[in-house]
């Protein structure tokens, strides 16, 4: 079964153009010039995995984000412009998975859209067999990768693949401090480079995700100028 992509921009030429070198990669393709139009469409029939433009009118791809995120947590990518930085951390930061700067090279595009598939598989299906038959859990935490699921003392927390990834990596082995390259090549694979302010803006969202249930969530601590590690409560 061919996986399905969604692509969400009001630039015609790149909904044309985009559509046409995923389909050429044996993608099935959705396109939306509209959010408005996109957040029905995604709604009614979920995709694999969603690109969105920032830069947009009536609802802007971080506001479809919010939107998209309170009922799905399939992998997103967004598009943003050179000189948007803020916009790319802020993205970060409500729950896109990666981001992409235009102008853009199709071939980096479709690398990094395998690369999420393969990590969002690999924690549909669970990487090993043992991942299948157990979870992992580290006192109130419990990550189950086969159905990705994660709880906090019972209760459950919507991560993004990302987020999911580097807090397994966090906790596979607690009080382990984790590089931000390490995270890196665990959360995006040995050959995707991202700078190191995109690790901490999933850090960042990942305390408030569980803050939000928990105030006094401390169990990811921060070691300044080394990395991250969990700390099991």
């Amino acid at each position: 079964m061919r996986q399905i992509i969604a692509l969400v921009d009001d630039d015609r030429n790149i909904l044309t153009s985009v559509s046409m070198a995923l389909e050429a990669e044996g993608f099935e393709v959705r396109t939306y010039a509209d959010s408005t139009e996109a957040l029905k469409g995604l709604t009614v029939r979920p995709v694999n995995l969603a690109i969105l433009d920032i830069k947009m009118p009536r609802m802007d791809g971080m506001e479809l984000l919010t939107r998209l995120r309170r009922h799905s947590s399939m992998p997103v990518i967004f598009l943003t412009s050179k000189d948007e930085e803020i916009d790319e951390v802020l993205g970060l930061k409500m729950g896109a998975d990666d981001y992409i700067t235009k102008p853009f090279s199709q071939r980096l595009l479709i690398e990094r859209i395998r690369a999420l598939l393969r990590r969002s598989e690999l924690i549909q299906e669970g990487s090993t067999d043992a991942d299948r038959d157990s979870s992992l859990v580290r006192g109130d935490l419990v990550l189950d990768s086969a159905r990705h699921l994660c709880t906090w003392r019972g209760e459950p927390v919507t991560l993004t693949v990302t987020e999911f990834l580097i807090l397994k990596a966090l906790a596979a082995r607690p009080g382990h401090v984790k590089s931000r390259d390490q995270l890196m090549d665990a959360a995006y694979g040995e050959h995707i480079y991202v700078d190191d302010r995109t690790i901490d803006s999933h850090i960042k969202r990942l305390r408030k995700k569980f803050k939000a249930l928990d105030p006094d969530f401390d169990c990811i601590e921060t070691l300044y100028g080394i990395g991250y590690r969990y700390r099991e409560g």
